[in-house]
Order: C-alpha cells, then sequence, then structure tokens
C-alpha cells in the first residue's frame, strides 16, 4: 500500500513505553498514596569487598530503600558473601539473588560485550565519561540488545567510580605503542589489553 507509514521495533516500543508512562502517571496522581502491606526485598551482590562496597554500592542502596517509603527493600551483600563471584551472573539467572553490581565479565556473563571487562574503550580518564558514552554514544543501546538475547536477566544501568590510572615508562601517541608493553592489570583489564599487544603482568 503506498503512503502506508511503516514503524519499527525499537520506535514502537519508544512510543508505547512514553504512552504507558503518560498514563500511569495520571492515574497515580489521580489516586490515594496507599503503602504496601508487605515490603518486597531483593537480595543484592555487589562485586566489591566490606571496605569498598561502602564506597560504590551502599550509598546509593541506601539511597533506593529511603526512597521506597517502605514498600521495597535492597539487602546488600559483598563479594562472595552469598555465591562465588564467578557464579554471580547465573545466582540472578536462577533466581538464587535478585540483582547484582559487577561488571560483565567478572560475573560470568554470557554475553558478547563481557570482553570490555570493568574498562570501556575511550573511559579512563574520568567517572562521567561512562554515563557520557552510555547515554549519548549509543553503549546503553548495545549493552540492552546483548542481554535482550539472556533470558532470565535485565540489564538495568551503568555506573562508575573507581579511575583507570595508566602510567608508562614511554609516550602512548598510538596502539602500535601499546605492542610489547608489559602491564600491571586486573585480569579481566588485561584479557581486552592483550588484544593491542599488551603483556599482562601479575605480582603479588
Amino acid at each position: 500500500m503506498t503512503g502506508r507509514k511503516t514503524i519499527n521495533k525499537r520506535e514502537f516500543l519508544r512510543k508505547s513505553i512514553l504512552t504507558g508512562a503518560g498514563a500511569v502517571g495520571a492515574t497515580t496522581l489521580a489516586a490515594p498514596y496507599v503503602k504496601a502491606q508487605a515490603p518486597i526485598k531483593w537480595r543484592l551482590q555487589t562485586y566489591a569487598g566490606p571496605a569498598l562496597a561502602d564506597h560504590v554500592c551502599r550509598p546509593g542502596v541506601e539511597a533506593f530503600n529511603k526512597a521506597a517509603h517502605g514498600e521495597m527493600e535492597i539487602e546488600m551483600y559483598t563479594a562472595d558473601q552469598l555465591v562465588p563471584h564467578g557464579e554471580l551472573f547465573r545466582a540472578v539467572q536462577s533466581g538464587t539473588i535478585d540483582a547484582a553490581q559487577s561488571d560483565d565479565d567478572s560475573a560470568a556473563a554470557p554475553v558478547d560485550v563481557k570482553v570490555f571487562g570493568a574498562y570501556f574503550p575511550l573511559a579512563s580518564r574520568y567517572s562521567l565519561d561512562v554515563p557520557a558514552l552510555w547515554h549519548w554514544h549509543g553503549l546503553k543501546e548495545i549493552w540492552e540488545e546483548a542481554y535482550a538475547e539472556v533470558p532470565g536477566v535485565t540489564w538495568l544501568s551503568s555506573g562508575a567510580w573507581d579511575p583507570c590510572n595508566f602510567g608508562t615508562t614511554k609516550p602512548i601517541r598510538s596502539l602500535d605503542d601499546l605492542k610489547g608493553l608489559r602491564v600491571y592489570t586486573f585480569p579481566t583489564g588485561g584479557q581486552f589489553l592483550s588484544r593491542f599487544g599488551v603483556v599482562p603482568v601479575t605480582r603479588p
């Protein structure tokens, strides 16, 4: 039929979500606030140990619990407290825990984007690099598409907290300058950098 406008799935979902959000908002304004009888409880395990978790996870959990007015509560557990970190993704998928805070590779997420580990391309100087890449340069859609292929898990958001400090004995002006460079880094970061000729080094 000539002149008929077609719409792709992404546009349809976006318009449906906007329409639904408007309808929910109107209903919410008209209805009185009613507190749920029993709070929803989620068990979340972070990649971080107890000391680091107080900085990279607990503030967000406490802010959420306060905003939820007792209707929902997130219980935070630190690294390996409920399940080993390498089983974190499967634990979310099976319902052993309700949520996880981790990089894709460490949690053994079965997605192709896990190759980036915890440090993303071009986001190693400022923490604001990560939300900028996510919300204005397309990484959000790439991660959503990757996780849409995995049943039982929804990817919620990105985060940035600890900086990536890169110190070398020679200037790095191109990818060729990385070849043969021995770099001390964590395993997933080393796995990614090795694609550019870096030799990951571990030490006690």
